[in-house]
């Protein structure tokens, strides 16, 4: 595909796009999980002590961004350990290459590759997603999504949930920072009433694509990165879903929350009550 010519109303093109983003993410993923199996050295902290990148982090967002720059020259690249490079095709490329980084260096079967691609500003405040993947390297599941032509896993159509009586299965996730855990927890005491258990899993991406697939009724959390929510708010959205946040009514960093349309706004009434 010539990145100059790149039509986004265009299905064939998106189907297009979405075939390359998930063979990408594949290999990234397989990456990701043999070098899980040979160790895990981490390479620095970044905003906070327990906010850490590993080397498998890097390489893996290395591997993804050459991929992608030799299949589509002209797009822009916005990723969470690199430097973010423009776009001349007005496409960008949003990438975290290993979302759940905490659990990677654990051990934790719970961490994904994260790719979407988006047309417009590479900002979520202005830009409009295409294609998304999410891919879990442990279990071998891809969720994708192209705008337009819903959200799979395998052969399987992904659609929302509804809580039934017992309430909604909810997730969210808490900051590196630790002064922000008071305000979370207080956050998490107003949203209790909706939920009959929560989940704390680490990978937001995962989180979202699972709140897709009907896993989890719903999702909220403070303090996401674009690439955190990029390919798993598309994949919601194109599960029939809705997400928003803040600013701006748009996912990010003030705010994340998606869920059916019902369960949306009773997660907000819950989230904004008091903050």
């Amino acid at each position: 595909m010539d990145a100059a010519l790149f039509d986004p109303a265009d299905p064939t093109a998106l189907e297009e796009l979405l075939a390359l983003a998930v063979e990408i993410a594949e290999e990234a993923g397989a990456l990701a999980r043999r070098r899980r199996t040979e160790g895990v050295a981490i390479a620095a902290t970044k905003t906070a002590l327990a906010d850490i990148v590993t080397e498998a982090d890097r390489e893996v967002e290395d591997l993804v961004r050459a991929r992608l720059a030799a299949a589509r020259p002209g797009d822009g690249f916005l990723g969470e350990e690199s430097d973010a490079a423009p776009s001349a095709s007005g496409l960008t490329w949003v990438v975290d290459p290993i979302d759940g980084t905490v659990n990677y260096a654990y051990g934790i079967p719970q961490y994904a590759v994260s790719i979407a691609a988006v047309a417009g500003e590479p900002t979520p405040q202005r830009w409009d997603a295409l294609v998304a993947v999410v891919h879990n390297p442990a279990l071998g599941e891809t969720f994708r999504a192209r705008r337009g032509g819903g959200a799979w896993l395998g052969d399987r159509r992904l659609a929302v949930s509804e809580p039934g009586p017992a309430g909604a299965l909810l997730a969210t996730g808490f900051g590196y920072d630790p002064a922000t855990h008071a305000g979370d927890l207080a956050r998490l005491a107003d949203v209790m009433p909706l939920a009959r258990d929560v989940r704390r899993a680490g990978a937001a991406s995962l989180d979202l694509a699972f709140v897709a697939a009907g896993r989890l009724d719903g999702y909220y959390e403070r303090g996401l990165n674009p690439w955190d929510h990029a390919a798993g708010a598309l994949l919601v959205t194109e599960a029939g879903g809705v997400v928003s946040g803040r600013p701006d009514g748009r996912p990010g960093n003030e705010m994340t929350i998606a869920a059916s349309a019902d369960l949306h706004e009773r997660i907000s009434q819950a989230v904004y009550r008091s903050r």
